[in-house]
């Protein structure tokens, strides 16, 4: 079942409507999962950073040995080509997609230099509206390490871990998970960055390998620095976030959704949260 609706698929070199049939039986990808992807956003008529989330879909497919085939200045010019379909005040979710079809050393690792799928979805998903807020919960469920799994790259195989994060989380009541790493520190939510803030100065987990740091977390520190907030990046606990006076996620799919309750703590969404937002589509709709 598709995410979102009003989808249309490109797939060997042209655009289609409708979400198509792109993979076979037998590609890599579909059974030994050397799928990536990458998501970006259409909304208000402009895709904020839709060049670094095309270079992203690269670099993770090369992390998952699997060869990129489209450069991300064509990349960026086929999405922008499809988008075209749309409303200007359309809210479309952008996923480039790459596979790789043939097994090489024991069918186990891709080809080296063998054919690589590849294909972008666009759907229509709303873009969140500034009083939508969620909340966290712990999990049993870590994010694991380099040495266990791919986790600097978008990686489809990565998220059934995820998914067992936030059902978990839906299993206690809650919308989201807070989750730690292997030594017990916070990493991320289940499904986006985490910020704290205290006492006006913000705060998110320092990257270290075992999440993504994500390309809208990145945008959000640039923005908070340049409008003079003092962001630190470092090593963060539970307590840090239950002592917070607000709590807010960072992804691309909603950019910024406040955090009413962590657990048995309850917060405001505040006006740091608040500015987050501003500032973000304050930049996005500037063209910058």
């Amino acid at each position: 079942m598709p995410t979102g609706t009003n989808i249309r698929t490109y797939f060997k070199g042209t655009w289609h409507a409708g979400d198509i049939p792109v993979m076979n039986a037998a590609d890599h990808g579909m059974w030994l999962g050397s799928n990536v992807f990458d998501g970006a956003r259409f909304f208000e008529g402009v895709t904020p950073d839709l060049d670094k989330h095309c270079a992203r879909v690269n670099a993770s497919a090369e992390a998952l040995m699997v060869t990129p085939t489209i450069s991300v200045e064509d990349m960026v010019e086929i999405v922008e080509d499809g988008l075209k379909a749309y409303a200007k005040d359309a809210a479309v979710y952008v996923r480039p997609m790459y596979w790789a079809i043939e097994g090489g050393h024991s069918a186990i690792v891709p080809k080296e230099g063998g054919d690589t799928g590849f294909a972008i979805s666009l759907e229509e998903v709303p873009m969140a509206t500034p009083d939508t807020s969620a909340t966290l919960t712990r999990t049993r469920i870590r994010r694991p390490v380099m040495e266990d799994a791919v986790v600097t790259a978008k990686a489809a195989c990565l998220y059934p871990n995820n998914a067992r994060m936030l059902a978990e989380a839906k299993g206690k009541g809650f919308t989201n998970a807070l989750v730690a790493d292997a030594l017990g520190n916070v990493a991320e939510a289940a499904t986006a960055n985490a910020f704290a803030v205290k006492d006006g100065e913000v705060f998110t987990p320092v990257p270290n390998g075992t999440f993504l740091a994500g390309i809208t977390r990145a945008r959000h520190i640039e923005n908070m620095r340049a409008d003079g907030m003092a962001v630190h990046e470092t090593v963060m606990s539970f307590e840090d976030f239950q002592d917070a006076d607000e709590v807010f996620l960072s992804g691309n799919m909603m950019k910024v959704t406040p955090i009413t309750a962590f657990d048995d703590t309850h917060y405001q969404v505040g006006p740091v949260t608040r500015r987050v937002r501003e500032m973000y589509w304050d930049w996005a709709l500037s063209g910058s």
